[in-house]
Order: structure tokens, then sequence, then C-alpha cells
């Protein structure tokens, strides 16, 4: 019992103290976007076709290699800057996966070995884009969001002009990291809780079934919790009994709907469109899943 509670502590903790550094920085960026960066200039730097500027957003994770949790405020900032619901979650669901970190680390593990990086990589781009289609179909995109978050992007800037610039960036930002750090231990305590109580001798026995064995990891994914910078190595203990699909949809799906990112993503998208994003994700990591083992 008590090294049960104990493993308990550790893991929650591990996924609270990996994840809290990027959630500093994606919020100090966000509070930079915000408060530092014209609104006419950020938008006139996007293109207006709208697939040109999707394409740019998907690429800024490039350029800001944050991790999923310090990505959530950033399209928050996104957002209030006037950077539609669809098109910010692009940037949201392609940044973790072409984050040149993420890159990096799944090469040092896999290398180009059965596909796994090429399949995430690519796999995460189109994941996001899809998704962001199926987006745009709400025509009011406010409609997406919570009603905290529209009021955000509706009167983000009332006021602020009368008062000292540094003072607003503090309040936004002890605003913006409360908001997100909140459900970020409610998210990690259950990912804990989880990775306590399953066995992991029965995930191995059924990890070379072509089928199950994507959805288990898929199951793996919500449930697991860990940055996409280092999911990988988290993922090679699982090379051996589990197929190369598997691993891919667990790196696909893990940084995009795990339990503490949909926790997080409360604060800004209604039920509604996190589990439309959700479903998509898990369907299409699934899909990828199995070309990959078909392919291998």
């Amino acid at each position: 019992m008590m090294v049960g509670l104990q493993d308990f502590f550790t893991l929650s903790l591990s996924i609270i103290i990996g994840s809290l550094p990027f959630i500093v920085l994606g919020t100090v960026l966000s509070v930079v976007i915000q408060n530092y960066v014209p609104q006419d200039k950020l938008l006139r730097f996007l293109p207006k076709n709208s697939f040109l500027r999707r394409i740019v957003l998907s690429f800024m994770g490039i350029l800001l290699p944050v991790c999923e949790c310090g990505n959530i405020p950033l399209a928050r900032g996104l957002m209030i800057r006037g950077v539609s619901p669809a098109d910010a979650t692009v940037f949201l669901l392609a940044a973790p996966i072409v984050n040149p970190i993420t890159i990096i680390t799944t090469y040092q593990v896999f290398h180009f070995s059965d596909g796994i990086l090429i399949a995430r990589i690519l796999g995460g781009f189109l994941i996001a884009h899809i998704i962001a289609v199926i987006l745009t179909w709400q025509k009011q995109q406010s409609r997406l969001l919570t009603k905290e978050m529209n009021y955000s992007c509706n009167h983000s800037h009332e006021h602020k002009e009368k008062e000292n610039k540094l003072s607003v960036s503090l309040k936004d930002f002890s605003s913006e990291f409360m908001k997100m750090f909140k459900p970020l231990v409610v998210g990690a305590m259950i990912a804990g809780l989880i990775q306590v109580l399953v066995p992991k001798d029965i995930l191995s026995s059924v990890g070379r079934d072509p089928v199950i064995s994507i959805i288990v990891m898929l199951v793996l994914a919500c449930v697991v919790s860990i940055c996409s910078t280092v999911d990988s190595f988290f993922a090679l203990a699982f090379s051996n009994t589990f197929s190369s699909g598997a691993i891919t949809a667990f790196l696909l799906a893990g940084p995009l709907v795990d339990i503490r990112m949909i926790s997080m993503l409360k604060t800004t998208y209604t039920t509604r469109t996190i589990t439309l994003i959700v479903i998509s994700v898990l369907m299409l990591s699934f899909i990828i899943g199995e070309v990959v083992n078909l392919l291998g």
C-alpha cells in the first residue's frame, strides 16, 4: 500500500515538475504576444490564404520549441490577438510534434527504423490540418471557445492602454499561469493514479496484435501524460513487445489528448470542441498506426 502511494506521488510530481518549465515559457511567450506584439503586425505576418496561413502556424513550433503544456497559453495568446480558433488549433496540435527537440529525441531513440520518425512528423502535421479543417465548418468560431475565453478575446485590451505595460504583463502572467497550473495538477494526479493501478504485464500480453496493440497504446497515451520531448524514451520500453504502428500511434496521440492536456484544454475550448478534437486525434492516430503496420 505504502509503495503504491509513494509511486503515485512520485509519478504525479514528475509529470508536474517536467511540465512546469514549459508552462512558464509558454505563458511568457503568450504575455509577450498579448502585450507587446501589435495585432495588425501579427496578422500582417500571417498569409491571407487560409491554407498557407495554417502551414506557417503549424511550423511555428520549430521557432518556438515549447512542449504541449506551454503551447496552450501560447495558442490562447494567438487567439486573443485575433487568430481564429481553428487556425490557432493548427499550431496547438502541430507544434509539439514538429518541435525540433521532439524530432531529435525521437531520432535518437528510433533513428529511421520502421518509419516511426517519419510517420510521427508527417502524421502530426496531417492530424493538425485535418482537425483545423473540421473546426472551420463551425462558421461562428466563438462557439468553439468557452465563455471566459471569448471574453478574454473580446476585452483583452480594454483599459490596458492606461496602465503600465509591465504591471499588466505581470497580472496577465499570473492569471494565465494559474489557469494552466491548476488543471495540470489535476491531470497529473489522475495520470499517476491510473499508472499505479494498471499492471504493466497486461499491456505486454496484447502488444503484438496489430489492432489491439494500437488501441492499448492509444489508451496508454491518454493516461501516461509524458511531455512530447521525452515520450520517445518511454515508448522505447514497449518497442520489443508492441508493433511499430502502436508505437507511432502512441507518439502521435500522447502529446495531444492525454489526461493532462485535456484538463488544460478545458481552460479554452468547450466540452463539445474538446470531444471533437479528442475523437479525431484518436481515430486519425489509429489509422496512421495501421498504415505503418501494413507498410512495415
